[in-house]
């Protein structure tokens, strides 16, 4: 039969009073005030640009457009994200051969390992 996780930790529910583009918010948050206020700033900024640049007086387009805007900035950095991760993925794969290879040459007596490291260096980046 199983369980359902114990919580770890209790954490305190609490109200957060914000202003989103000329609009105040109470929100209900379960840990850092400062950082809500952080992301309702965020958010009023990218409102304000926006209004500022298509001179749309309707708040609910505004709000649209800047909800496009973030999910645009996110789809990008998840992006670079998944990219760089390839990149540590394929480096690190390409440190263990480089390793395994040393090692190997190691532990069949060869001692000159700065010499097969080199040559294998050289293998992976002519």
């Amino acid at each position: 039969m199983r369980s359902e996780p114990e919580p770890m930790e209790t954490t305190r529910t609490q109200t957060v009073k914000v202003e989103i583009y000329n609009q105040t918010y109470n929100l209900r948050a379960d840990g850092n005030a400062e950082y809500i206020q952080q992301l309702a700033a965020y958010v009023d900024r990218h409102m304000r640009e926006i209004a500022s640049k298509t001179l749309t007086v309707d708040s609910l387009k505004v709000a649209i457009l800047a909800a496009l805007l973030i999910a645009d900035e996110l789809h990008q950095m998840k992006q670079r994200y998944e990219q760089l991760d390839a990149q540590l993925a394929q480096r690190s794969a390409e440190a263990g051969e480089l390793l395994d290879q040393v090692l190997k040459s190691y532990r069949s007596g060869d001692r000159r390992t700065g010499e097969a490291s080199d040559a294998a260096t050289e293998r992976q980046h002519p």
